[in-house]
């Protein structure tokens, strides 16, 4: 009896000092969250260096003085976990996006975003694949299968999203912004499915039928994630329209947008579905029906409450990235050869710069052949803008890679050791040396004579109220003409889509789901209030 009695205390005793040690690290990285904004705000200026830089500068040099304190046991305070990024950080990041996005600008260059985002992904990961079955196999790096070579090139596909929202401005270069950041979200998605799909299928008979077979599931997996993340969305426009939440408490609507947006993400993960683009999508329909159904107050709180949660998972993105950059465990493989892991990275960085130019310029040719207004074609200063931004590596090709090559976040063979080290050094160089050449190189290469014209805002998003989805302007028919020929419509596909949009959104949607000029008309409400004042002058 006083064996167990001992047994228990001490039992009891360790899972004190667990806890206090996890207390302790939460309050110091909590800390280095806080040190991250205000150096961030006095580096607001600067014309090289952006938050996601400071964050993994700050993680680095954070790592460094807990591996000299810890005498070279350890250098980050959390271990990095698949579910931690992809269930509670990505989410909101995502989904803030696809809120503030320039739906014009989006919806304008929609099929752009599509070929880079999906045919590019896949043929910089092809290109990537074969550069590393061809070298790898000629360097002793450890034994890697062909499903290996063909996850490094999902792996390496991956554009850094996340980075994009920190380098490029949506104000200052909207098409720009629009394009690299929309392929960024269109990547990550087809990275991932890819990046699943090796998992599954058998890799090592590759046949026509398993190709037809990946490219159904993924058009698959992108209209029936892009589907809900839409459905999701009207969801809570009809059900806030209807209950109006705020005649009585603010509270309410607000918790019902952010928790209807958290079960887009969930349920496309439920389904087995691209959980980015459906919480991407999801985030747009909110802002052009969801958002006008609530009081003036929830809208500023919605607006920069979602801000808010996506800068602080950015934050802590990259903060932990710099961190682990330093993973002892990990570098203890590769001591004996750095040049090993020197070679490995310096040829991923090669290869991943060949992967983006062999898409980026061919299908930025093919775009241009179908675009009759020279203004709307991507310029070869544009083209080198797009390529040099979608090089950065981030937090999704982390996460992929300790999914192939570790267990848990720890791994025991050489191979897998150089790869993760080799995803930290590409992510790390990536970042910190693309990240702080791309703002002098926009203002270099992507100086717009016309920047006056395009800066204007988009209403329809959280930050004005005075646009439809597809449009710019006022909502009224002169804005767009009635396309009167198939010949007009060929001409002017856009503009023939945004008229027809227009016309049905007005007389079949907006009625229902609610939006800009049918927010829900409550005695005592703001919106009588407005109506009364209206009359009355």
């Amino acid at each position: 009896m006083g064996i167990e009695l001992s047994y228990a205390v001490s039992k009891l005793q360790s899972l004190s000092t667990s806890d206090h040690a996890s207390v302790v690290s939460m309050n110091l990285f909590v800390a280095l969250l806080c040190a991250c904004i205000v150096i961030g705000h006095l580096l607001e200026e600067n014309r090289w260096v952006n938050e996601s830089i400071t964050a993994l500068v700050i993680g680095v040099c954070t790592g460094i003085v807990i591996l000299l304190v810890s005498g070279g046991k350890s250098s980050h305070l959390l271990v990095f976990s698949e579910d931690l990024f992809f269930i509670y950080l990505l989410p909101p990041i995502i989904f803030n996006a696809g809120f503030q996005v320039k739906k014009k600008r989006f919806f304008e260059n929609f099929m752009t975003i599509i070929l880079f985002g999906a045919v590019g992904t896949l043929i910089s990961c092809g290109i990537i694949s074969l550069g590393v079955i061809q070298i790898f196999k000629k360097m002793d790096i450890g034994s890697l299968d062909i499903g290996d070579y063909l996850a490094i090139g999902a792996i390496f596909a991956a554009t850094d999203s996340v980075c994009t929202l920190q380098v490029l401005n949506q104000d200052e270069t909207p098409l720009l912004y629009s394009l690299v950041f929309g392929e960024g979200v269109v990547n990550d998605a087809t990275s991932v499915v890819l990046f699943n799909a090796i998992q599954s299928f058998d890799v090592t008979h590759i046949d026509p039928s398993i190709a037809l077979h990946f490219t159904g599931n993924l058009l698959y997996l992108f209209v029936t994630s892009t589907l809900l993340g839409a459905m999701t969305g009207l969801l809570s426009a009809y059900i806030i329209k209807k209950l109006y939440f705020g005649r009585h408490s603010t509270d309410r609507e607000v918790a019902l947008m952010m928790l209807m947006a958290y079960l887009s993400y969930m349920l496309a993960e439920l389904f087995y579905l691209s959980g980015i683009l459906t919480v991407f999508f999801c985030g747009i329909v909110m802002s052009h029906y969801t958002w006008h159904n609530v009081t003036e107050g929830s809208r500023v709180t919605t607006k920069h409450a979602f801000a808010t949660l996506s800068f602080v998972a950015e934050t802590f993105i990259f903060l932990y990235v710099g961190m682990d950059a330093l993973d002892i465990e990990k570098w203890r493989f590769v001591s004996d050869s750095p040049g090993t892991s020197v070679a490995v990275s310096s040829i991923l960085i090669v290869l991943i710069m060949v992967g983006r130019a062999a898409f980026v310029f061919p299908l930025s040719f093919l775009i241009n052949l179908f675009k009759k207004n020279q203004s709307e074609k991507l310029s070869l200063r544009k083209q080198v803008v797009i390529w040099w931004a979608g090089l950065m590596r981030g937090a999704v090709s982390m996460a992929l890679a300790y999914n192939q090559f570790t267990r848990l976040g720890h791994t025991q063979l050489r191979a897998n050791a150089i790869l993760i080290t080799s995803t930290i050094t590409v992510v790390l160089f990536s970042t910190v040396v693309f990240g702080l050449m791309t703002k002098p190189l926009i203002r270099f290469l992507a100086r717009s004579k016309q920047t006056t014209s395009m800066v204007m805002s988009d209403p329809s998003t959280p930050k004005s109220v005075s646009v439809p989805l597809l449009g710019e302007g006022l909502d009224s028919e002169l804005d767009i003409p009635r396309p009167g020929s198939i010949r007009a419509l060929l001409a002017t596909p856009t503009h023939t889509v945004h008229y027809y949009w227009r016309k049905f959104d007005n007389a079949f949607m907006r009625p229902v789901f609610g939006g800009r000029g049918f927010v829900p008309f409550v005695p005592g409400s703001p919106t009588e209030r407005s109506f009364i004042q209206g009359e009355g002058e």
